[in-house]
């Protein structure tokens, strides 16, 4: 079930909170963009990443979730980040080498498309007005990274 920003008052915990569409408005997303700032290694994006594209079956949201804000960090590193990008991450992007993202790169194309193919994440917002958004979010997402 997604969740409104406006409708869940902070204090009320829930299992994924949805504010939007945007790859960083979600509970597990913004989680993993805390944690990355803290820990900031190829390591932390490549976990995230390998979960969403090694799944055989349906991915559970939250690693979705992840996978795509961990796709939107390589995005950054490769220096093609999302308009609405969090700024809080730019200082420790700008400290990760570029030249060595490759493998991130390749791995980040195939955790989006895994996401967006079969994912608990995609199913929810399938049922939502805001699909078409979040589908043409994603695509751009893949189009940054290829």
């Amino acid at each position: 079930m997604l969740f409104s920003r406006i409708n869940t008052p902070k204090n009320q915990h829930h299992l994924m909170g949805t504010w939007g569409y945007y790859n960083f408005d979600n509970d597990a997303a913004a989680d993993f963009a805390e944690d990355f700032r803290d820990n900031h290694t190829e390591a932390v994006l490549y976990e995230a990443l390998a979960t969403a594209a090694e799944e055989e079956g349906a991915l559970e949201a939250a690693e979705a979730s992840e996978a795509l804000a961990a796709a939107e960090i390589v995005a950054a590193i490769l220096g093609k980040p999302a308009q609405e990008f969090p700024v809080d991450l730019i200082p420790v992007i700008v400290k990760l080498d570029a030249s060595e993202s490759e493998d991130l790169r390749e791995l980040a194309i195939e955790a989006v498309e895994a996401v967006v193919r079969k994912s608990e994440l995609q199913e929810q917002w399938a049922a939502k007005d805001d699909y078409p958004n979040w589908q043409q979010l994603q695509q751009g997402l893949l189009e940054r990274l290829k």
